[in-house]
């Protein structure tokens, strides 16, 4: 059985970075395509970034030259380092691979 954890969320400044983790057991993820998405309060969830198997990556229109994902697959994990964060960045962030979501973790910024 998959299972997705995040983690790093938390409270920031404006301006300030944040990087989240996902960890994913029960299956190897070296080959798989893994995302970050997010979900603003009375908001639909959205994309936020991907990373192919083979290393490729897109960006929300909204993340692009703040946000970069990564993977390390000998430790299943992916990153989510958001830089110059935004009031509008504040949501839940969950990571989803191999058809499986986490629980989500929150990230507020705020003054």
């Amino acid at each position: 059985q998959v299972h997705v954890v995040e983690s790093g969320g938390g409270l920031v400044q404006p301006g300030r970075s944040l990087r989240l983790s996902c960890a994913v057991s029960g299956t190897s993820i070296s080959t798989e395509a893994m995302g970050w998405y997010r979900q603003a309060p009375g908001k639909q969830r959205e994309p936020v970034a991907t990373i192919g198997g083979g290393g490729s990556t897109s960006y929300a229109d909204s993340v692009k030259g703040r946000f970069t994902i990564s993977r390390d697959n000998a430790k299943s994990m992916v990153y989510l380092q958001m830089n110059s964060l935004k009031p509008e960045d504040t949501a839940v962030y969950y990571c989803y691979g191999h058809g499986s979501w986490g629980q989500g973790t929150r990230v507020t910024v705020s003054s």
